[in-house]
């Protein structure tokens, strides 16, 4: 199954840490069901065919300094250890059974990804209540095996752990085995900036003091840290999230609107991303266009959405009660990123109105491919536009509609202004999200001696 892949950068040279390396990764959540089903995809699309975001962005940058990664998902739908290839990059996909406890406390629940006791449990009295009360924050900690992890990253020759998240149970569980392994303990911000329980609150202190150093492309989220954390010494290095530019060079405009049955003289608008209407914002962006639109009377305007997600019926109900006609949604998740460069290519302006992110990877796709970006101001926004319109961005208030529809309506009232827009929203990504400069960043923070085991220095 595996294949290679061109990375299009310079390679770094090698060390001797560099060619006895490679990373334990380890994605947010705690079954790897829980992701790929919210957005409508099975486990073999996501081996064969799923590329792009934070995961196999920083196995592709990984890769180009010669360090080799391993993903580990936890799964209640496998009953032994498994192994697969990611085909597109070629990384090893390990897949282990969830532990037997954590099943038990699973069927029990209506609802996995409940907030409340309600939610998650349904309705229970008495020593029910009480129990479930008691598990409810223990549950994300019981979902990985640690011992069965702890031998399958020995035996992958795994010598640092990476997890995507660190406000969360597992980053917990991995730094407890990488002082049993003797394995230094990194983690990432991808949105996790809040704790689920008061047992993340009496630990957490505790592994972040222990953790080599978080990789943190916010700085919202660099403040917060500092803010939630300030007693502690916590190494953190401000690396955003690399994207490989080579796969988003710009299309043919006119060639790809062709291809997709759009009209030569539509101003386009695009977004892309998972269905989540009040994390997205998607119900700010449909008010926001039906103003537009309304001002904008005989125009031919086309809002383009592609993705889809647990709220795709409530955002059919919405555009259908709003009577928006001219709205065009790809309502499923796209994993073909060659179609994604397609329907970037054919727009004119990149919307992105969500209201929560960790460091969001949509908006730069958009940029790579030399869109011009409104976008509200959450988290991450304000590092990716930097410099404002001139690294091509636009950026307003979140959850204000009037403010996204003005903002949106003069770049579409200004083709000229829009466009110049466009090559700096591209200049900015190649000055900073590309393969050579992340690639270098995590290198460099990775391999500082003091936070390596001995045997990997030079």
């Amino acid at each position: 199954m595996a294949c290679s892949c061109g990375i299009g950068s310079e390679k770094l040279p090698h060390t001797s840490w560099q060619t006895r390396s490679t990373v334990a990764l380890l994605p947010w959540g705690d079954l790897i069901e829980d992701f790929l089903d919210s957005i409508g995809v099975s486990f073999e699309s996501f081996c064969q065919e799923m590329t792009g975001g934070w995961l196999f962005g920083y196995i592709d940058v990984l890769r180009t300094v010669g360090i080799r990664t391993v993903v580990f998902c936890i799964s209640a739908r496998v009953k032994k250890i498994t192994r697969y290839t990611h085909v597109p990059t070629g990384a090893t996909i390990c897949v282990l059974p969830a532990s037997g406890i954590y099943l038990r406390i699973r069927r029990r629940m209506v609802n996995p990804h409940g907030w409340t006791l309600q939610d998650m449990f349904g309705r229970v009295q008495g020593i029910r209540r009480w129990l479930y009360a008691v598990l409810k924050p223990l549950a994300p900690y019981l979902s990985t095996p640690p011992m069965t992890l702890a031998r399958e990253m020995r035996r992958e020759g795994c010598t640092v752990i990476l997890c995507q998240e660190y406000e969360y149970a597992r980053f917990d569980i991995c730094v407890a085995l990488g002082k049993l392994l003797g394995m230094p303990v990194f983690a990432t911000f991808q949105g996790g900036d809040r704790q689920f329980s008061r047992i993340e609150g009496l630990v957490r202190s505790i592994t972040l003091k222990h953790c080599a150093g978080l990789i943190v492309a916010a700085q919202t989220e660099i403040q917060r840290i500092h803010a939630k954390y300030r007693e502690l010494s916590i190494t953190i290095a401000h690396i955003f999230n690399p994207i490989d530019l080579s796969s988003w060079a710009t299309l043919n405009r006119k060639e790809t609107r062709k291809a997709l049955e759009i009209t030569d003289n539509a101003q386009v608008v695009v977004w892309h991303g998972r269905v989540d209407i009040r994390r997205k914002g998607l119900d700010v962006l449909l008010n926001a266009w039906k103003r537009i639109c309304e001002q904008r009377q005989g125009r031919d305007l086309l809002l383009l959405l592609i993705g889809t997600g647990d709220d795709a019926n409530e955002l059919q109900r919405r555009i259908t009660t709003m009577s928006l006609q001219n709205v065009l949604w790809v309502n499923k998740y796209v994993l073909d990123r060659a179609a994604i460069r397609r329907y970037l290519a054919a727009a004119d302006v990149y919307v992105f109105p969500s209201r929560h992110e960790g460091f969001p990877v949509a908006p730069i796709e958009a940029m790579a491919s030399g869109l011009p970006v409104v976008a509200a101001d959450a988290p991450g926004i304000s590092d990716i536009s930097e410099g404002g319109e001139a690294a091509g961005g636009i950026v307003v208030p979140c959850g204000d509609a009037a403010a996204l529809a003005l903002a949106l309506g003069s770049a579409l009232d200004n083709p000229t202004w829009c466009r110049q827009l466009g090559r700096y929203s591209r200049q900015r990504v190649v000055n900073g999200f590309s393969f050579e400069v992340v690639g270098k960043q995590l290198y460099a923070f990775l391999s500082k001696k003091k936070q390596l085991p001995k045997e990997f220095h030079e």
